[in-house]
């Protein structure tokens, strides 16, 4: 028996379509992201509520397990749990997991509204890991596409932690289409953009350069001084 059948979960597409709301969070109407957000910390207090009565004390053992399973439960009806709780998931296979809708949305969700992303589901490690495994998978038309999109956004705004690893995602899908993009943001006069898409173009153009924070760094104290 899976992790996920344990939690009555019959398998992760179930869990993807109990997640259906979520899409909300990325929505342009002001109302139905409004909803989700509430739905969201909802969800989170529900989170903070079984992780309380999991550690309330001591209390044998079939119970424990009854309140471990209600925990995960809880964490899998929201943001950052959603993406894990009740998976197999192996880093690696991302291109092939049925949660990848969920992967793309979370990290659309902070790279649209970032400061909601903080606010109500922040996870620094699993936006890494994510980016990550993204770079390295398989890329079929449908995530390329997405991934460029990713890469588009991130860079027309200001930097926040581990947006340096969406570098990897952009030699990954290294192509016209996304450098045609990140030529018109840093033709842009969005500073911003220019500033990300400029270091991004650079390390398409130069794959044998290392995307350090020394490089990044240097990047800056390069742009800042012209």
């Amino acid at each position: 028996m899976t992790e996920a059948a344990g939690l009555g979960i019959d398998d992760d597409h179930e869990w993807v379509e109990g997640l259906a709301w979520a899409h909300g969070l990325v929505s342009a109407d002001p109302a139905e992201r409004a909803a989700a957000l509430d739905r969201q910390a909802g969800a989170r207090m529900e989170v903070e509520a079984a992780f309380d009565r999991l550690n309330e004390g001591r209390f044998p053992r079939l119970r424990f397990r009854a309140r471990m399973r209600a925990y995960r439960r809880a964490c899998g009806r929201c943001f950052p749990g959603a993406l894990w709780s009740g998976s197999e998931y192996a880093h690696g296979e991302i291109s092939t997991w049925p949660r990848l809708p969920l992967a793309l949305l979370f990290l659309e969700w902070e790279a649209r509204y970032p400061q909601e992303w903080t606010e109500h589901a922040k996870a620094w490690g699993a936006k890494q890991a994510l980016i990550r495994d993204l770079a390295a998978t398989d890329h079929d038309q449908y995530l390329r596409a997405k991934l460029v999109d990713l890469v588009d956004l991130v860079v027309q705004r200001p930097y926040r932690c581990k947006d340096r690893e969406y570098v990897r995602v952009a030699r990954a899908v290294d192509g016209d289409e996304l450098r045609g993009r990140l030529h018109r943001a840093h033709r842009s006069g969005n500073s911003w953009a220019q500033l990300h898409a400029g270091y991004v173009l650079r390390l398409l153009d130069h794959p044998e350069v290392p995307n350090t924070r020394h490089v990044w760094r240097t990047w800056l104290a390069g742009t800042r001084t012209c």
